[in-house]
């Protein structure tokens, strides 16, 4: 899998976490995968590596972990916006991008940055990705 592909795993996921308790976590990324390998009528089945896999769980139940610290610093860069105003497309974003912004060395701030305006061209509103990108270069240096 590409990057972007992992990426897009990862928001999906990060995605049900406003929908679910937290310890049904496990339970639900088991779920995601079996759902990937399936094939449907719109769609081919998507293989995931051991090792994309790996990477994806690990990198969800990371940012899970640290959602609390996540979670302050967002309400504390969005201006007038707290957490629960935010649409949960976006708040998945925001804390995917922040992650990686804060805890992923791997990956560099413009990259994540990016990389999160298009995850919300795809998945958000039209205002959502100037929205998400005036956020995050708050963490930028």
């Amino acid at each position: 899998m590409t990057r972007r592909s992992l990426r897009d795993c990862i928001f999906k996921l990060l995605f049900r976490v406003e929908f679910i308790d937290v310890d049904e976590m496990d339970e639900q990324i088991e779920l995601f995968f079996e759902d990937l390998a399936k094939d449907s009528e719109d769609a081919k089945a998507i293989e995931v590596s051991e090792k994309d896999r790996e990477y994806i769980v690990f990198k969800v139940k990371n940012i899970v972990e640290k959602l609390g610290t996540i979670d302050d610093k967002l309400s504390e860069a969005s201006e007038g916006w707290t957490i629960k105003r935010l649409g949960k497309a976006e708040l998945a974003i925001l804390r995917l991008a922040l992650f990686e912004i804060r805890y992923d060395d791997d990956i560099p701030d413009k990259v994540a940055v990016n990389e999160a305006v298009n995850l919300a061209k795809e998945y958000c509103n039209q205002e959502a990705p100037a929205f998400i990108n005036g956020v995050l270069a708050r963490f930028c240096s």
